[in-house]
């Protein structure tokens, strides 16, 4: 029987992670000249770019007998952002930043950080093998790795947009800790994450939303990335409908 910190001690060490980049980070914003920041949010922001084709990928492995992976992806996606803006998670969002800066007293793009590095430390497959890995077996060895990712993207994150992202963690800490957990109570009814064509899809949609970070990030275009969270839940419905529907 796993201990509860056996279960999450890899959230507790991407908790951790960030604060401590997010000290560096708000350390080196006065020292850093305007070009410098704007340089460190482009790379942060090509990497990104980078990490989200590279999961969007996974849809190729879920496919659903005959139906690709990639139809099976567009329709999550396109209507996971319709139910998103229908509940107007975007703006709630938004409500939840601006009501943590007027807490803490947070200046300048405080919601912007908050809302972008929420999003990008939760979405991803790295967040759902390592919560799965971590509840399961106790082993916190991918969900470590990620911890040192968002511990030097905070760095970048907090030098341009505050302390904003250090509230990121309570994220962190609500849906990886709440994710390991359930995986531990279902551990006689999960599939092997790893091979499992379903956490294949749900990665690939979670890229093309890492994807749409980027682009924000780099100012390419303004994406409401937050309405596309649905997408995540309705993924493996899709993928469990489209397996039935074959003959």
């Amino acid at each position: 029987m796993l201990s509860f910190w056996q279960k999450t001690s890899g959230t507790w060490i991407n908790v951790f992670t960030i604060l401590l980049g997010t000290t560096i980070g708000l350390g080196l914003r006065g020292r850093m000249p305007q070009r410098m920041q704007q340089v460190l949010t482009q790379g942060l922001g090509l990497f990104t770019i980078f990490l989200g084709i590279t999961m969007a990928g996974a849809m190729r492995n879920a496919t659903a007998g005959a139906i690709d992976g990639t139809i099976l992806g567009l329709l999550s996606i396109v209507f996971g952002g319709l139910i998103g803006e229908a509940l107007q998670i975007e703006s709630a969002l938004t409500t939840l930043g601006d009501w943590l800066k007027q807490r803490v007293r947070g200046g300048g793009k405080f919601t912007e950080g908050f809302v972008a590095t929420s999003l990008l430390f939760c979405i991803g497959p790295m967040a759902i093998l390592g919560c799965l890995n971590n509840g399961l077996k106790g082993d916190p060895g991918i969900l470590t790795v990620k911890a040192v990712m968002d511990g030097l993207a905070s760095i970048a994150f907090s030098s341009t947009y505050g302390v904003g992202v250090a509230f990121s963690s309570l994220m962190i800490l609500l849906y990886q800790g709440s994710l390991s957990l359930i995986a531990s109570s279902l551990s006689q009814s999960l599939p092997n994450p790893s091979t499992d064509p379903c956490i294949a899809l749900v990665s690939g949609v979670g890229g093309l939303m890492v994807l749409g970070i980027g682009c924000n990030l780099l100012e390419l275009v303004v994406i409401r990335v937050s309405s596309f969270l649905p997408a995540l839940l309705l993924a493996p419905i899709v993928f469990q409908i489209a397996k039935r529907l074959q003959p």
